[in-house]
């Protein structure tokens, strides 16, 4: 049996009952085969999640917009990580396999490099373009957990919330009743922003802070 096919089936799989549900008997019974075949081609359960955090990471180039070459490395910054956000988002339950290992496959080893190459590429010093990495991906990860799974309700921007705020004693939370009116946020909206205050902070670690263009890194392909 083809390794392809046996991966395209785990990430249906634990797109549907997440990674701690996932078994390699559920994997056989899904390509209507046997544990045995799956053993031939894997050690065991947890080299195939392996293989599916790394198919998934393959798919956000799919999500990279068309950018103009002479984009600044914020601009291209921020494409990445809503590339890789927009991908976790199709697959909410994968996320989790992310706490307890740093992806090391051909794919996400291609989107370090990438994402890497924007800061070197934009002036950053490696240590600084390493850690700046590290940093945006985390934050990527940290809001993709609270993505609800596929077909449950997410967090809602309600006005009974903002009732609620507002109706606070002002005296004991000032702060909060005067800003009632833009509580809560949609986690898109709290994404974005974020990531954007990201963004401008790592301008500050420039030798000399400068929109450069992107050139002669590799995209995201």
């Amino acid at each position: 049996m083809p390794v392809d096919r046996i991966i395209d089936a785990a990430v249906e799989l634990v797109d549907e009952v997440g990674p701690g549900e996932f078994s390699m008997r559920l994997l056989a019974q899904r390509l209507q085969s046997s544990t045995a075949t799956l053993y031939r081609h894997f050690a065991g359960k947890d080299e195939i999640l392996v293989q599916v955090v790394d198919h998934v990471l393959g798919e956000v180039p799919r999500h990279f917009p068309d950018i103009a070459d002479t984009s600044s490395w914020q601009e291209r910054l921020v494409a990445s990580a809503e590339a890789l956000f927009r991908t976790l988002r199709e697959h909410p339950k994968v996320v989790s396999l992310f706490d307890n290992h740093i992806p090391l496959g051909p794919r996400a080893l291609a989107g370090r490099e990438a994402a890497i190459g924007i800061m070197l590429a934009g002036g950053f010093a490696p240590e600084v373009a390493a850690r700046a990495y590290t940093a945006v991906a985390h934050y990527v990860i940290g809001f993709a957990i609270q993505l609800p799974p596929a077909g449950a309700a997410g967090r809602e921007e309600t006005q009974d919330h903002r009732d609620f705020y507002s109706s606070l004693d002002p005296a004991r939370y000032p702060a909060t009743v005067t800003s009632a009116a833009f509580l809560p946020t949609s986690l898109d909206d709290e994404f974005h922003f974020g990531l954007q205050l990201l963004v401008d902070g790592l301008a500050n670690h420039l030798p000399h802070p400068t929109a450069s263009a992107f050139e002669g890194v590799a995209e995201l392909e």
